[in-house]
């Protein structure tokens, strides 16, 4: 299965959710991740090599890509309508991590409206949401009226996920009293994937 994370927008929680779904694939399968954002997070979040998956760079995975029943693509941020038109086309399924922020749902409505020309098959997930605000649920409300297809999972807003990116781990393997729940979060997301 070959799933890329994709956003019109930096900063929505796409490499964290790039991370954390190849975690959980890995669970079922080898899974290779490949970064080909320009910053280049997923590979400097793996540089000391706890991560549970082998992470590769776009132009060092093409060797790689058929030793790996599940692929994870980690890509630029704001690509191009052509690159949409290629992630629709290579990709299994688009994953568009977005936070409940009216300006970060707005690009998803644009990154939407390219997807839906290409009839890609992709689903929104929401991040960093903050559970003592309203914004999660509205923005939930404002996607769901609009009969997008959206996880039924939500990514909490935890400064464990920042934290465990600078120690080189997946959140489940941070020590913090919210890692547990955060992955919890993630499995549930992959669930709804690969059960």
């Amino acid at each position: 299965m070959i799933i890329s994370i994709t956003a019109l927008k930096g900063g929505v929680g796409k490499t964290t959710t790039a991370i954390h779904l190849a975690a959980y694939l890995q669970q079922k399968a080898p899974t290779l991740l490949i970064d080909a954002d320009r910053n280049r997070s997923a590979l400097i979040w793996s540089k000391d090599e706890k991560l549970p998956f082998y992470v590769a760079s776009q132009a060092g995975a093409t060797s790689l890509i058929r030793q790996y029943p599940h692929i994870i693509v980690d890509t630029r941020a704001r690509p191009e309508p052509e690159e949409f038109k290629d992630l629709a086309d290579g990709s299994d399924l688009l994953i568009i991590p977005t936070t409940p922020n009216h300006l970060d749902i707005d690009a998803t409505f644009k990154a939407v409206e390219q997807l839906q020309s290409f009839n890609a098959n992709f689903k929104i997930l929401l991040t960093k949401v903050d559970a003592r605000t309203k914004n999660g649920r509205e923005a939930r409300e404002r996607l769901k009226g609009a009969k997008l297809p959206l996880f039924k999972t939500e990514i909490p807003l935890l400064v464990a996920f920042e934290r465990a990116s600078q120690k080189g781990v997946v959140i489940k393997d941070y020590s913090d009293p919210r890692s547990k729940f955060a992955w919890s979060t993630y499995e549930a997301v992959g669930k709804e994937i690969i059960p």
